[in-house]
């Protein structure tokens, strides 16, 4: 085939070219020597064979190689690494890939020239398991295509020890990889660079093991960050940086004092041998702020702080780096009722404490922020001695009694037991309620436990000491009403807020099984007081008795006088349970919150 664009460039006239083209021909063609004419032309060049040229030229861009062939090949600039170091007379090996081409030159490729040689380079100088460094070129489905003189492909599972986010981050990254597999048949070429990591790392990782100790200081860089701490490359093995042991003071998140790829210096605090694990420590390098800590802070030294953290029991206070003390939510206010800590403080806010107690062994330092300010308390026995009539608001009721708001932040306790002297009360709200207001005597102040002990009784005269003695007096018929029955007698109101009992040998002079085959609730009755006694604050009454006549009172006196008064009337029945002894004796009943009861 001849080339009449290198013709061309020679300036040899068309007419003139055909002439001596037809001369060429017709002279083999006369000789009979067609076959050994394009033989001299070609020569043994086959198509897939490699030769060698020469660059004798440019076409545009791209590059003119003369093969020594009938004409010369062109060669894409892309076919280089680097087309603007090619010089025209040199050197370069191509593959004939076809005679002819479209545009009428030889077809040749440089890089598939280059292909060929790696591969041959490969299979005759490296097998399975060598190590070979090659260009990332692109990112193909499953991996990266590698040129390490010949495309191989490396999975994305063998890229590094820990898969990448984005393997396209070693696209035009010369790596160092180890062969996994060749196979010659389909000319394909498998290649880990995790596996030749791991080997170099056992390696690494079992010099290391023998050479380092606890306590020593060595250098690493931070490979991965987690929420609990850091791992630290020491150049084979992998070290823990936890998040505890980063800084003597507090640490939200590892990423607060490292990034990757930082380099550090750290001590090593314990290594697992078996395991190959090892513990590290950077805030050990320097010496632990709680060493002297209850000399720089002794107990009841005032001071001032930074809020860190607020939980629900309390706020963090810190002191100096590294050290941080509790603020307990019972110790932030004399007076106020605090529900959470954020009522009173807020995070970053500069606050006054004092020192209440310090646990070195636990690094613990307890915190107070009341102790800043005079206790009220201090002054409430002086304010309120017991005598003292105070006025408050209801502000919260118990089965016990209810809290009565002295002054903000101080309450008082008025016991069910100290809100009448006669009424029996089994609850304070019979007779108060939330919000009420009231005025109260202070009978008692205990500044250590910081209570306050009220009485609402006693802001009036005790009716037993006089009253009650001068009105209601032995032997005296008095009316009353039936308020309760129950089954050993039944209590009867002499005026409000006072009841006596008529208990039930007192009821009649037969036995009676049942007090209400008797008496009816709400009954209005005739009764003879037996006894008022001061002591347990009872009146005793007896309903026969006030129905007796003068001869039957007479025998029951004599009666009783005979058995020492532990007799009773003709039937029985002594003092109608007020009497001292007898099997319905004072030791047989008793008052309580709700009433009576028997034992």
């Amino acid at each position: 085939m001849v080339d009449k664009n290198l013709i061309a460039t020679l300036s040899v006239e068309d007419a003139e070219a055909e002439a001596m083209i037809a001369d060429a021909l017709g002279q083999a063609v006369a000789d009979g020597d067609m076959e050994g004419l394009l033989e001299d032309t070609i020569g043994d060049f086959k198509p897939q064979s490699i030769l060698t040229g020469k660059i004798i030229g440019h076409a545009g861009d791209d590059f003119l190689v003369e093969l020594g062939l009938k004409s010369e090949g062109i060669l894409d600039k892309n076919e280089f690494d680097d087309p603007k170091s090619v010089e025209v007379g040199d050197t370069v090996e191509v593959l004939l890939v076809n005679l002819e081409s479209d545009g009428g030159t030889v077809e040749i490729s440089k890089r598939k020239a280059d292909r060929i040689r790696g591969w041959e380079k490969i299979t005759t100088t490296a097998q399975e398991g060598d190590t070979v460094s090659g260009k990332c070129m692109r990112k193909i489905k499953g991996g990266l295509l590698v040129d390490i003189g010949y495309p191989v492909f490396l999975p994305a599972s063998q890229v590094d020890i820990r898969r990448p986010h984005d393997i396209g981050v070693f696209i035009g990254q010369t790596i160092d990889a180890s062969i996994l597999k060749i196979d010659e048949e389909r000319r394909n070429i498998v290649i880990s660079r995790r596996k030749l990591i791991e080997e170099t790392r056992a390696k690494l990782r079992a010099d290391l093991l023998d050479k380092i100790k606890v306590g020593d200081i060595v250098e690493g860089q931070v490979k991965n960050i987690a929420d609990f701490g850091a791992f630290v490359d020491l150049g084979g093995i992998d070290g823990l940086l936890h998040i505890t042991d980063m800084s003597w003071g507090r640490v939200n998140h590892p990423s607060d004092m490292v990034r990757i790829d930082d380099k550090l210096e750290v001590k090593i605090l314990n290594i697992d041998y078996d395991k190959e694990k090892i513990a590290l420590g950077l805030k050990q390098k320097d010496s632990s702020p709680w060493e002297d800590i209850g000399n720089k802070y002794p107990v009841n030294t005032r001071l001032s702080g930074e809020v860190t953290n607020i939980m629900t029991y309390g706020a963090f206070v810190k002191l100096e780096d590294g050290v941080e003390g509790l603020v307990h939510v019972s110790e932030m206010s004399w007076t106020k009722r605090i529900n959470h800590p954020s009522e009173l403080v807020s995070i970053g806010e500069e606050v006054e404490v004092v020192v209440l107690d310090i646990n070195k062994d636990k690094q613990e330092i307890s915190l107070g922020m009341k102790q800043t300010e005079v206790n009220p308390w201090e002054l409430v026995a002086e304010k309120y001695p017991p005598g003292t009539v105070v006025e408050g608001k209801v502000r919260n009721l118990a089965s016990y009694g209810a809290f009565i708001e002295i002054e903000p932040g101080i309450d008082g306790l008025l016991h069910v037991s100290d809100l009448s002297w006669t009424k029996k009360i089994a609850h304070p709200n019979e007779m108060l309620k939330k919000g009420d207001t009231v005025k109260c005597l202070v009978l008692e102040v205990d500044q250590n436990k910081q209570r306050v002990a009220l009485g609402l009784k006693q802001m009036e005269e005790d009716p037993w000491s006089e009253a009650i003695p001068s009105a209601y007096q032995p032997g005296m018929i008095v009316v009353g009403k039936v308020t309760k029955i129950t089954n050993f007698g039944v209590f009867v109101e002499l005026e409000d807020d006072l009841e006596g009992l008529l208990h039930i040998s007192e009821l009649a002079d037969h036995k009676v099984e049942n007090p209400q085959d008797v008496v009816q609730q709400d009954q209005e009755l005739e009764v003879k007081i037996l006894r008022v006694d001061l002591d347990e604050r009872k009146i005793g009454l007896s309903l026969k008795r006030a129905q007796w006549t003068s001869d039957q009172e007479a025998a029951a006196d004599r009666s009783e006088s005979k058995s020492g008064g532990s007799g009773g009337a003709p039937t029985g029945g002594g003092l109608g349970g007020l009497g001292d002894g007898g099997a319905l004796g004072t030791d047989k009943i008793t008052f309580g919150e709700g009433g009576a009861s028997t034992n």
